[in-house]
């Protein structure tokens, strides 16, 4: 998605403010900034760009039960006795491809290339890229560049130096949905992007360590937003992590902030994702009239990671490693 554009210059008091909050800077960032004696923070702005044709995938593999209406439903039961192992083989392969994927990132590689490249393991493995087709998504994976939080379509932008960009790999493989997502830095990133990411990774293994039979989901939560708040950055509260199986999204949700209403509690053999969405700033999102992609508030940068996993007898096994 897009074309970067970097802003650094203070605006005038009656400008909008350089973060897009919508307000003019005089009521936003202007006090911060002179508090700081320095300019307006450098924003490397994302815009959407050209999105090539959706890729096709071999007709032998087998399609989720949204293909091609794309309207979810119950999902495509399987065999009970080999639920928990197809379960592990799907979510082993995802691991697999997010890495493949990752590997690839780089200065000048477009995130369309990453989504060819995610589409040809998928394949490769025997498997259906999930995001292909759902709710009529177009792409074989979502990439979130910088200030997109997530949800970012595949497209002809190249990544630059100093970004950073979310891969949210999902595959559908023996009746069965694996999901995972890195954030990845793009060549030499700054301390602040580096922050982010350490951060963020450490908050995805504070909710994973909450896992234990006979908590609230709300645990979880409460353990990646204490990291977060130490850390000063924000939690987005938009989107949370899900059950899956032979579902991509079930009712179940895992929110990644202290939700007193999060009572679910955990019993073993449930699935579901963990995957929370950190930002430099507030937790607040905005979308773009494309229908998916959603973008922090202020404009400041986010990072998502993310695993699925089993919550077992003494806590929770991680099922998307490769």
């Amino acid at each position: 998605m897009n074309t970067p554009e970097l802003a650094s210059a203070r605006p005038g008091p009656n400008d909008p403010c350089w973060c897009r909050s919508g307000l003019k800077y005089k009521k936003c960032h202007r006090e911060a900034d002179a508090r700081s004696g320095g300019p307006a923070p450098r924003v490397r702005r994302v815009r959407p760009g050209r999105l090539s044709p959706p890729r096709t995938v071999p007709a032998e593999i087998p399609r989720p039960d949204y293909v091609p209406t794309g309207r979810p439903g119950p999902g495509i039961r399987g065999d009970p006795a080999t639920r928990l192992e197809r379960m592990r083989r799907a979510c082993r392969a995802a691991a697999q491809v997010l890495q493949e994927t990752g590997s690839r990132v780089a200065p000048g590689v477009t995130t369309d290339a990453l989504d060819a490249v995610a589409h040809a393991a998928y394949i490769a493995r025997g498997g259906y890229p999930s995001t292909l087709g759902y709710h009529g998504f177009k792409k074989s994976m979502c990439t979130s560049v910088n200030e997109v939080v997530v949800h970012g379509i595949p497209d002809d932008r190249p990544l630059e130096p100093g970004d950073i960009v979310n891969c949210d790999i999902t595959i559908y493989l023996e009746g069965m949905h694996g999901d995972c997502s890195a954030t990845f830095p793009v060549g030499e990133v700054d301390e602040a992007a580096k922050k982010l990411l350490r951060v963020t990774e450490e908050a995805l293994m504070k909710g994973i360590e909450a896992v234990k039979p006979g908590r609230e989901v709300r645990a979880i939560g409460q353990a990646i937003a204490a990291h977060a708040a130490a850390n000063g950055l924000g939690v987005v509260r938009n989107y949370c992590g899900h059950g899956i199986g032979e579902i991509f999204h079930t009712e179940l949700q895992i929110p990644h902030f202290d939700d007193a209403g999060a009572t679910t509690v955990l019993e073993e053999g449930m699935i579901f994702t963990i995957e929370p969405m950190l930002t430099e700033g507030s937790w607040g999102v905005k979308h773009w009239n494309d229908g998916w992609t959603a973008v922090t508030a202020d404009g400041l940068r986010s990072a998502q990671m993310e695993h699925t996993l089993l919550v077992t007898r003494g806590g929770a096994e991680i099922l998307t490693l490769p």
